[in-house]
């Protein structure tokens, strides 16, 4: 009898470590999943710049300097190694894309432009995507680091390697409330 017992409570240890593993596994790789989805949103948040910006040329020739701007912001985002990279570099285009939907209040035929209108709504619904998927990565990050520094799961965290992943930071720069003049 005494060797059923020990039998079942060792049983039950080892699905208790395995159930506590696999949560810990899941949280990594749902933050992961996560900062995919960020990728994948600014991803098609670049590929639509270039028609954005065809179509904005044929209205406002000189503003070539704003619109290479735009293209070099662009090309930041698709280089950034890391995701915090990333989303500054994407800051920084945010920026010069408000400069370029600003032209259209100079110019009312691209403002009046069928495919200017759907290419900014495009971009304004990508943001709202990308916005959310931030959120959604830290959240699931916040998760999975209150999982791994937790007692028990911070001694299988440490034994198979789980390591504190980072939240995204906003640049201090978009933190400034912008000034609104009348």
């Amino acid at each position: 009898m005494k060797t059923i017992i020990i039998i079942v409570v060792i049983i039950l240890l080892i699905a208790i470590y395995a159930g506590m593993y696999n949560s810990l596994v899941k949280y990594r790789n749902r933050a992961r999943e996560f900062s995919s989805q960020i990728d994948v949103q600014l991803k098609r948040r670049t590929d639509l710049i270039p028609n954005l910006v065809e179509t904005v040329k044929g209205y406002a020739k000189h503003e070539k300097e704003t619109l290479a701007n735009v293209i070099q912001l662009r090309n930041n985002v698709n280089a950034a190694d890391s995701l915090q990279d990333k989303v500054e570099a994407d800051s920084a285009l945010s920026g010069a894309l408000r400069q370029v939907f600003a032209l259209a209040e100079n110019y009312p035929d691209l403002k009046a432009n069928q495919e200017f209108s759907q290419l900014m709504e495009e971009l304004s619904n990508t943001e709202n995507k990308v916005s959310y998927a931030r959120q959604a990565y830290n959240s699931q990050v916040q998760a999975y680091d209150t999982a791994i520094q937790t007692f028990p799961r911070n001694i299988i965290a440490g034994i198979h390697g789980f390591k504190e992943m980072n939240f995204l930071q906003i640049p201090d720069a978009d933190k400034v409330a912008p000034k609104v003049k009348f």
